[in-house]
């Protein structure tokens, strides 16, 4: 069930049940599945079952403002680095190197972790929480690569004819190794986790850059 047409609760008393309600949620998704009963959220939260609903219709929007929530939150410094940073930079390597150990940080924390691994888990019973999955992390922040990018080769320091395809690329090289290995409830460990970062900002850079 959708959220549109119906109005949430406003003002900062609604605000202050809604943001319990989702960090209650958080833990109880994390702790107990996305099983897990909305009474069960409504007393961790301190608030009742009907003032759950009033906010969320369902659960599956529930986990959703949660999965959202999260993306956002973890992925706002990234984002401030790219947007702020990086198209402009006269030290290209020295930014995407800062922007990407960011990115793999973000989304290589335990809780980020256990969230994705939940929502690659209920994805075939419930499509739409993998979209929004997609559309709250890598959709969203692939499109502020891209857009430094673009720009980058407007200035003539990288020559990349395809900007979608060469994000995807970089993210195969920082990110995905990490995403791997954590999928299995293990860790690179931060050493090997940070040269799978250099060497791949470097690996990208040798074959987009312009000698």
């Amino acid at each position: 069930m959708s959220d549109a047409g119906r109005t949430a609760p406003s003002g900062a008393r609604a605000d202050g049940k809604r943001k319990a309600i989702v960090e209650a949620a958080l833990r109880a998704f994390l702790d107990e599945g996305f099983d897990v009963s909305m009474d069960r959220i409504a007393s961790a939260a301190g608030v009742s079952k009907v003032t759950v609903y009033n906010h969320f219709d369902s659960k599956e929007n529930l986990f959703r403002a949660v999965v959202s929530g999260q993306l956002h939150e973890v992925l706002s410094v990234v984002e401030q680095i790219v947007e702020s940073r990086l198209g402009d930079s006269d030290d290209v390597r020295g930014e995407l190197l800062k922007a990407c150990r960011a990115w793999v940080a973000a989304l290589t924390l335990p809780d980020m972790m256990a969230l994705r691994t939940l929502v690659v888990a209920e994805s075939k019973r419930f499509p739409e929480l993998g979209e929004t999955w997609l559309e709250s992390g890598p959709t969203r922040l692939h499109a502020v690569f891209a857009t430094a990018m673009t720009r980058l080769g407007q200035r003539g320091v990288l020559d990349i004819p395809d900007v979608e395809l060469a994000v995807l690329q970089l993210s195969g090289l920082v990110l995905s190794p990490n995403l791997v290995y954590g999928a299995y409830g293990q860790s690179p460990g931060k050493k090997l986790a940070d040269r799978l970062v250099v060497a791949g900002v470097d690996m990208f850079l040798a074959y987009y850059g312009i000698d």
